[in-house]
């Protein structure tokens, strides 16, 4: 199996090269498309291609996923429109190998995916390194939403954030539900392997849920279809061999 290249020609565009692998485009982009939009395992999605009269092993269909994943998933990120300013953040405990490690994540209050971190620990310094990263990527909220874990107020203190903090359990159902993905595809993959593994399918299945997040909402037939072409289009330029300035 060939390496995938990926590199910038610029600090605006990324190239990625499907040269060199024995399937097309489509097949690639369609097998990691399956792997990270449904909870299936990797046998499943083998099937599923065989199906159509694809045959390659699950173990291809895992390099796909995880050498164009992050890529991928990244041009989507690029492309995505700008998030709410009201941030919903919670952490879940996530067990592999028998070590805890603590899944961090922050969602706005569409539910959209902003932030998600895999760490050791369940403290002040995990809470900051988490709001670091939404600063950094998002810049300031307007409210921020969380249970009522110490952390997340000795962190707002101390990074000297101005949006209103409120803490309150029954107010962070939209972060406590985010998790529930997780933990179907946990159940699928018969627990993670690694914190490394943990993070790199959560960041990639967060912005594939991002992409057709909005196909999700009850509305007419007809604006239904519309939304769900324009995600297959979002979805076919990530996948291209080339990112735009």
């Amino acid at each position: 199996m060939k390496k995938t290249s990926v590199s910038p020609a610029r600090s605006s565009e990324v190239v990625i090269s499907f040269k060199g692998y024995r399937f097309p485009p489509d097949v690639i982009s369609y097998a990691v498309w399956l792997y990270y939009r449904f909870p299936l395992s990797l046998r499943m999605v083998e099937e599923m291609l065989a199906a159509r009269g694809i045959e390659l092993t699950y173990e291809t269909v895992r390099c796909w996923a995880t050498k164009f994943g992050l890529a991928i998933a990244g041009r989507i990120r690029a492309r995505s429109a700008g998030r709410g300013d009201k941030w919903h953040l919670d952490e879940v405990v996530v067990t592999i190998h028998g070590k805890k490690h603590w899944l961090w994540r922050a969602v706005d209050e569409h539910g959209a995916l902003l932030e998600v971190l895999v760490q050791s620990r369940r403290d002040t310094a995990a809470a900051k390194r988490l709001m670091r990263r939404l600063l950094k990527r998002h810049g300031g909220a307007r409210v921020i939403v969380t249970d009522k874990l110490r952390s997340y107020a000795a962190a707002h203190r101390e990074l000297g954030l101005s949006a209103e903090h409120r803490q309150h359990k029954g107010l962070n159902n939209r972060a406590e539900n985010s998790h529930q993905p997780t933990r179907v595809r946990e159940k699928v993959m018969r627990r993670f392997k690694s914190a490394r593994q943990l993070q790199r399918f959560t960041s990639i299945h967060g912005q594939v849920s991002n992409l057709f997040m909005a196909c999700r909402y009850h509305r007419n037939a007809e604006h239904k279809r519309a939304v769900r072409t324009q995600a297959f289009a979002a979805w076919q330029w990530a996948c291209s061999a080339r990112m735009a300035a």
